[in-house]
Order: C-alpha cells, then sequence, then structure tokens
C-alpha cells in the first residue's frame, strides 16, 4: 500500500499535527489558528502532500459542516441573557445593521476592483461579513480584552455565523434562479430564521427537560447531547437550506438559559470536541488554497482587503454603537477585531462549485478572495490585537494573581509577602474576624464561601491564575480546587498539607482525584507553619543573582524543606510542590521560612 495515500495515516497525521500546534499556540500565547493555517497551507498547496477533495471526495462538505454545527452549539451553550445585561443593543445592532453596512461596502469594493457582477459581489459580501466562533473565541483567549468587549464579540461571531450564512444562501439561490427571478429573499429570509429558531428551541428545551428530570443516565449525557445536536442540524436543513445553522445556534441558547441544567460536564465534552474539530478544519481547508487562482487576483485583493480591515468593519462598528453608552476606546477595538472563519469558508467552497458548474463568470475567484481575507484578519487580528487593547487600556491584566482560599495565618502570611512583591492576591474566607485581619494588612478580600453561587456571581477572577487552597478544611480545599480547575488549569491548582494526626483517615482524607497538587515538602504541613510563624519566624524573600544563586540560599537553608515559592522575572508564581520541576537562576525571587534575624550572607540580596 501507498502510505502516502493511506486515509488512516493521513487522519491521525492531520489530527497530530492539530493538536500540536494546539501545544505550540499554548506554550508561546499565539492563537491557535495562526500554526493551523500555516501547516495546511503548508501540507496542501506548497508541497502537495495532502489533498482534502480527493482524500473525502462527496463527504468533505458535509463533515464540515457537521463540524461547524456542534463548535456552534457549545458556543451558543456559553451565551446566558444574563451576562449580556447593558449590551444588547450593540450585539443586536452588529448583527442585523452591522452585517448590512459591511456587505454593502465590500460588495461595492469588489464590483468595482474585480469587475465582477454585483450579485457576486453581493454573494461575497455576505460571506465575507461572517466571523464566527472558530476564530473569536480563541482570539479572546489570547487578547484577552475587557469583560464587556469580551462578550459583545462573542455574541455577534456566535449569532452571525447562522445569519451570514442564511443571507450567502439567498443571494446565491438569487444568482442560480437567474437575478432575482426566484423567491423573495425577505420571505426566504424570515422562514429561514423562523423554522429554523423553532426546530433549535423545541430541540433545546426537549433535552434540557430531559436532563432536569434525569431521564438520561450519567455516562450518556454527553453522547446523547452530540446526537441530537447532529439531528437537530440534519433536520432543519431538510426543511430549509441552511436553517440547520440557526437551529443549533436557537438550541444551545435555549439549554444555557434553562435553569438546574447540568451543563458544566456537557460544555466540558463539546469544548474538547471543538478544539479537536476547530485543528482539523483549518487544516483541511487552508490546504484547499488554489495559489494559482490567489496569484490570479493581482494587486486588487490588497484593496480588497483594506477596504474590509479599515472601512468596512469600522463603519458597520460606528452604525452599531452609534448613540450607545460604549466608551470609545471600546468602540476602537471592537472596529478592529473581526477574524473570518470555517463557515466562510466552507460555504464559499459549496457556492464556488456549484457556480462554476453553471457557468457564472468569477466564481472561481469565491475561495482564494475568501481564504486571503481569512487568513490576513486572522493573523493581523492575531498580532495586533492583545497590543491594541493595551494601548486602549481596555485589556485584562496578565494573570499572574494568587487566589487563596483560608484567612488563618499562614494563608495570610503568604498573601502579605505575595502582595509585597507587586503579585496580586485576594485571600476568600467565610471568617468575619480572619477576613478583617486581612483587610487591616491591605490585603484584598472576598467575604464569603469560594465555592458558593454567590462567589460565582460576585468574585472577580480578573488578573487571578492561580488557586492556593489553604484553609483547615479538607472539604473545602477539595471543592475549590474542582471548582477552580477549569479556570485556571490543573498545574496552577494547589492545596495545603495537613497532618495526619489532625485528620480521621478514613472519614477526611481526600481523593487524590479531587485535590489539587501539594504544597511544599511533605514535612511541611498547615500545622507545622503555624507552629513556625507562632514561634517567631517569618517568610523572606530573597532574589538571586550571578553572586548568590540557588545552590547559596539551599545552603542557608539546610535544604529545600523551608523553601515555599518562587517568583520568576515575569511575575508568575511557582509554588514549590510535591512534583515541582521548574528551574530557577538570577531574578528569580524564592520565598521561604526563615528565622526571624535575617542570615548575614543574604542580607545583601534580601527584599
Amino acid at each position: 500500500m501507498d502510505h502516502a495515500s493511506d486515509p488512516t495515516l493521513i487522519l491521525t497525521l492531520l489530527l497530530a499535527a492539530g493538536i500540536g500546534a494546539q501545544l505550540i499556540s499554548d506554550h508561546f500565547k499565539l492563537p491557535a489558528i495562526l500554526p493551523l493555517l500555516l501547516i495546511g497551507f503548508l501540507v496542501g498547496p506548497v508541497f502537495g502532500i495532502f489533498d482534502p477533495d480527493r482524500l473525502f471526495g462527496d463527504l468533505l462538505f458535509p463533515g464540515v459542516s457537521l463540524g461547524v454545527a456542534v463548535i456552534l452549539f457549545e458556543g451558543a451553550l456559553t451565551l446566558r441573557f444574563a451576562d449580556l445585561a447593558g449590551a444588547e443593543r450593540v450585539v443586536l445592532r452588529l448583527v442585523t445593521l452591522g452585517v448590512a453596512v459591511s456587505i454593502a461596502v465590500i460588495a461595492v469594493v469588489t464590483h468595482h476592483a474585480l469587475g465582477l457582477s454585483w450579485s457576486l459581489s453581493l454573494l461575497f459580501g455576505a460571506i465575507a461579513s461572517v466571523s464566527g466562533p472558530t476564530v473569536v473565541i480563541p482570539l479572546l483567549r489570547a487578547v484577552r480584552p475587557s469583560e464587556r468587549v469580551s462578550q459583545i464579540l462573542r455574541w455577534e461571531g456566535i449569532l452571525i455565523d447562522p445569519i451570514g450564512a442564511v443571507l450567502a444562501v439567498i443571494i446565491f439561490e438569487a444568482i442560480v434562479a437567474g437575478a432575482g427571478q426566484g423567491t423573495d429573499p425577505v420571505t426566504s429570509l424570515l422562514g429561514l430564521l423562523v423554522s429554523g429558531s423553532m426546530i433549535g428551541i423545541a430541540a433545546g428545551y426537549g433535552l434540557g427537560v430531559s436532563l432536569q428530570r434525569h431521564w438520561i443516565p450519567d455516562f450518556l449525557r454527553n453522547v446523547t447531547t452530540l446526537s441530537a445536536v447532529l439531528l437537530t442540524f440534519s433536520l432543519a436543513n431538510l426543511m430549509a437550506s441552511e436553517a440547520g445553522l440557526v437551529a443549533v445556534t436557537a438550541m444551545g441558547l435555549t439549554l444555557a438559559n434553562l435553569r438546574a441544567v447540568p451543563r458544566d460536564e456537557i460544555l466540558d465534552f463539546k469544548e474538547s470536541l471543538s478544539v479537536l474539530l476547530i485543528s482539523l478544519l483549518f487544516i483541511v481547508l487552508a490546504a484547499r488554497i488554489d495559489l494559482a487562482a490567489l496569484a490570479g487576483i493581482g494587486p486588487a485583493l490588497l484593496f480588497i482587503l483594506a477596504a474590509i480591515l479599515f472601512l468596512a468593519r469600522p463603519l458597520a462598528t460606528l452604525a452599531a454603537t452609534l448613540g450607545t453608552d460604549l466608551p470609545w476606546r471600546e468602540r476602537a477595538l471592537l472596529s478592529w477585531i473581526a477574524p473570518r472563519g470555517i463557515v466562510a469558508a466552507a460555504v464559499s467552497a459549496l457556492f464556488a462549485l456549484r457556480l462554476k458548474a453553471d457557468g457564472v463568470a468569477g466564481a472561481e475567484l469565491l475561495v482564494p478572495l475568501t481564504f486571503s481575507v481569512i487568513v490576513a484578519t486572522v493573523v493581523l487580528h492575531s498580532l495586533t490585537g492583545r497590543p491594541l487593547a493595551r494601548l486602549l487600556k481596555v485589556a485584562e491584566p496578565e494573570p499572574r494573581g494568587v487566589l487563596i482560599v483560608g484567612g488563618n495565618p499562614v494563608a495570610l502570611a503568604i498573601a502579605e509577602r505575595l502582595q509585597g512583591a507587586a503579585v496580586p492576591v485576594l485571600v476568600a474566607d467565610t471568617s468575619y474576624d480572619q477576613i478583617r485581619r486581612a483587610r487591616m494588612k491591605g490585603i484584598p478580600t472576598f467575604f464569603g464561601n469560594a465555592v458558593s453561587e454567590y462567589a460565582d456571581r460576585k468574585l472577580d477572577l480578573i488578573g487571578l491564575g492561580m488557586l492556593l487552597a489553604m484553609s483547615r478544611r479538607p472539604s473545602l480545599n477539595a471543592l475549590a480546587c474542582l471548582r477552580y480547575r477549569p479556570e485556571f488549569g490543573s498545574a496552577r491548582v494547589f492545596t495545603i498539607r495537613r497532618e495526619e494526626s489532625m485528620l480521621d483517615r478514613e472519614l477526611e482524607t481526600v481523593s487524590f482525584g479531587f485535590r489539587g497538587r501539594l504544597l511544599f515538602k511533605p514535612e511541611m504541613t498547615l500545622e507545622r507553619l503555624e507552629k513556625e510563624l507562632a514561634s517567631g519566624k517569618t517568610i523572606r524573600l530573597v532574589t538571586l543573582s550571578e553572586d548568590f544563586g540557588f545552590d547559596d540560599l539551599l545552603a542557608e537553608t539546610g535544604g529545600t524543606a523551608a523553601l515555599l515559592f518562587a517568583i520568576a522575572p515575569d511575575g508568575h508564581v511557582r509554588p514549590f510542590a510535591e512534583d515541582s520541576s521548574f528551574r530557577v537562576g538570577p531574578k528569580w525571587r524564592i520565598g521561604y521560612l526563615a528565622e526571624s534575624a535575617e542570615p548575614k550572607s543574604s542580607r545583601s540580596a534580601s527584599e
């Protein structure tokens, strides 16, 4: 067998490449779309290793459509109407008036730049106006704009996908029917939106009630939900072309806003599936780029891209935000961030095939034009979004801060030392006395249970990226680790040790799967630290240098037992945990348990 044409090998290599791109992007803090597009471009048009059309044949676009349906549903499942408070007007205008403005501007520019017919220019305008969660959500993780901007872009990206796709379908059908001799566009649009929404709401409500009443066993929740999403998408498409995208969006919105629906487990599964699908879809569709057709567009392409970036989007944002209380800084960021994604690529490829078969002049330019817009917007917005958000002062701070659950003397001593080193901290506790002590030290606090529903609404995690669960209650520490693991990642969730003599081993020892990473050396328990601090010891912070390195510190402290945490030169905290593996060097700051009198050798390096 020719291994180069083995579908199994190609699919597994694509999957490995996609996940590898995700790992690279996470390591370098870049949007995953950039390496994914690069991989697809290299294995497809550059080296000719992978031909999606030859491998998948007629199953390519049905597979892409189903993947987009799952991604749209997962995105809609995160949209709760309560989170949109104050921005509803802007979102509604963006996906209606904003889309109309964008389509008009792009159509006019494309018609005059390339000489395409008005109908084909309008079709490209509708396609090029679609952003979508496949690109917006990963981009938001990298840019981290303010909460309101993030919510507006998230809602716009998810809602505009089905709306833009439906508009493109209507224009496409008008072209095929012959310049307006087909169905009335307004009637078609309303029919698609109404039928898709009704099917989606009914499916979402039915699934939500089934989950609320526990009719579906726990181990079947995820696969049942996935099956329901795909079935809803297919049934809606049977009733009206492209109504499936509307249906799965409405289904996700319905589930997201029903009360007492166990969404977290489903959302975790769908997020993992979406990452997998995005990884594959971007490589597959980027591999279909036709370099010859792209080169044939010529300099007009730059003119069209400039109009989309600097004219269409700013005008659409201006129309959507005029008369609102949105600050100009947030409007400026909204005017820039609008990357195009999978739906635009899939719809353009599908329509191009049909229109070329019907002999429509210029149809061969749809795919290279669309992919040029996707690549240009994704690359530019990915590379400039975060710096622009910082420049406009609408970016969330780097998540270097630490959430500390527990207000006992050990927790407060560590919080005080971290805050003194310019690390943001927040102490959460239900004891007013302990919260009062923290406030007297100038430490920010949250008075309440960190794993309560009240905390979900009121506890501000902006700028925080790590959990130290240090309360005296092992069960609370375990719950805090479970609650904040999805927020911070399992590598940044830690829990304090307790003396075995203080616990009933059968009743109070928390299972390994529920707790976080164990802090400090085995002998450095909460009780031991409390005794050491009560005896007069203190937590000291020393800065390593070429003259006073880590080995010198170990010689002074008598080993690693006294080491508590390190602060990297970039300000990120690295606790000394049981499984720590980081390396320290000059300019790192080390927090350790020390005698109250400062050692002579470290005095020059101490802060």
